[in-house]
Parts: C-alpha cells; structure tokens; sequence
C-alpha cells in the first residue's frame, strides 16, 4: 500500500508479482477491506494488480474435493466468500478506483470500484459454468447488474471473452489505457475527486456504491449459496474438470 495526500493505492501481489490466489488470500480481502475502510486517513483508494495480470487462479486449491471438506471448513468458506465482495461495499464511505492491468480471475472486485479503468489487451470471462460449477462468486451478479439479465446470461453460460473495447462500450469499465498510462490516470482522477470537500466526497460515493448494496443485498447470499451447494454434491471435484479446460486458462492468463 502506497498512501500519498488521503490517496492510497492498493496493490495485490504474491512476492512482488502477480497475485496467486489461493484461500488465505481469499480470506485476506474482507480483513483489507475492513481495515482500509476504518482508518480515517484514507480519502479515497486506487485498487490494482501487479505486472501484466490482475491476479492468477490456481486451481490446486481445489486439489482436495469440497464434498470432502469439514462441514465448518464449508461454512467458513461460505462467509469468506461473502466478506471478500461484501465488505468492498459495506466498509468503505470513500470514492474507489478500479485498475485492470490485465486479465484475470476474481475481477467482480475491480468492477465494483466507482470508477475502473483497463489495459487495452485485458479480457473479462467467467469460467465457472466451463468448470461445472454454477457462478455465485459474484462475477455473474456484476454482469447482471451492468450488462443486463440476457448478456449475462450468454456469458455465464459460455465463458466467452469480453474484450476491453467491447467492456467499455457494455460500461463495464469507465476508460481503456495503455498499460502504462493505467496508474498515472488513476491518480489524476483521485487528485480531482480529492478537490471536493470531504463531506462531498463520502456521499457522493454513498449515492454511487448505493446500487451495488442493494444487489448484494438481495442477491449475492443467494448466487453463492447455490454454488456452494452444488460444490458439497460434487463427487468429481473441481480440479479435475479444470485441468481438462486449463488451456483455456492460459490463454487468457489466469
């Protein structure tokens, strides 16, 4: 984390590069998103990855099947989900900026930001329909909300890409960049939005963010409960369908 004038840039990272996911860093998001929210000093917050993906799923957290999970491991996971997109919304009263420099998994969250901004070569799927797994981590939820009930759908169901020109034309992201042009724009904006009196700030955010509680609200609980109960019955497992699509993965850098 970066803090410069109430600025503060948020960095995801695995040992300097690329964020690997996996369930502490799941875990991690909602405990971040808490404590940014409640430190006072922090006036507006400018979220992005590191090198040229947003971050990298690692289907070897699912080598141990879910069904197989101890049930207070599920019911954990249940809530770390929910914290995770939740707590992006309900912590914060601050004006957010999104940052995609690049593709990659669990991208609901740079969605979620007031404002977002993307690499020009950057991709938008959904992956958990190819993977035999109904779609309740929030990504789906996002498309319906931003794309409409039928985009979402299609897409849900195919996994197809969404490019950054076509993303910005559905408004799922505010502008399309240079990769190097990414962060210096974030904080341009962060600059002007910090011009505003604080008061102004925080409830303009409020009114802005209001659309996305409401959905999570009557939603989000929904969407994931039906993923997780589809997870507790699967005697395949995850891995082993994922290993069968994974080239889909790598060409799209997840």
């Amino acid at each position: 984390m970066t803090r410069r004038n109430g600025i503060l840039e948020v960095r995801m990272h695995t040992n300097g590069g690329t964020l690997q996911f996996d369930w502490p860093v799941q875990t991690a998001y909602g405990h971040v998103w808490s404590d940014i929210g409640r430190d006072p000093e922090n006036e507006v917050m400018i979220l992005t990855g590191t090198g040229e993906l947003w971050q990298i799923g690692n289907p070897e957290v699912w080598t141990t099947k879910f069904i197989d999970w101890p049930n207070s491991r599920k019911v954990e996971m249940y809530h770390e989900s929910l914290r995770m997109v939740e707590n992006m919304i309900h912590c914060f009263d601050i004006p957010t900026i999104g940052v995609f420099n690049g593709t990659g998994s669990h991208w609901q969250l740079g969605t979620l930001c007031d404002i977002t901004l993307c690499a020009e070569d950057t991709a938008f799927f959904d992956a958990h329909y190819l993977g035999g797994v109904p779609p309740g981590d929030g990504i789906v939820l996002t498309l319906q909300k931003i794309l409409g009930t039928k985009n979402a759908a299609i897409h849900a169901y195919t996994g197809m890409n969404i490019d950054a020109e076509a993303a910005l034309n559905l408004g799922l992201v505010s502008e399309v960049l240079p990769r190097e042009q990414l962060l210096p724009r974030a904080w341009e904006l962060a600059e002007m939005i910090m011009q505003a009196p604080r008061s102004v700030r925080h409830l303009t955010h409020s009114i802005a963010a209001h659309p996305w509680k409401k959905a999570l609200a009557h939603d989000q609980g929904l969407q994931l409960t039906h993923q997780l109960v589809d997870m507790a019955m699967d005697e395949e497992g995850i891995h082993e369908r994922l290993m069968k699509i994974k080239e889909r993965f790598q060409r799209n850098g997840r």
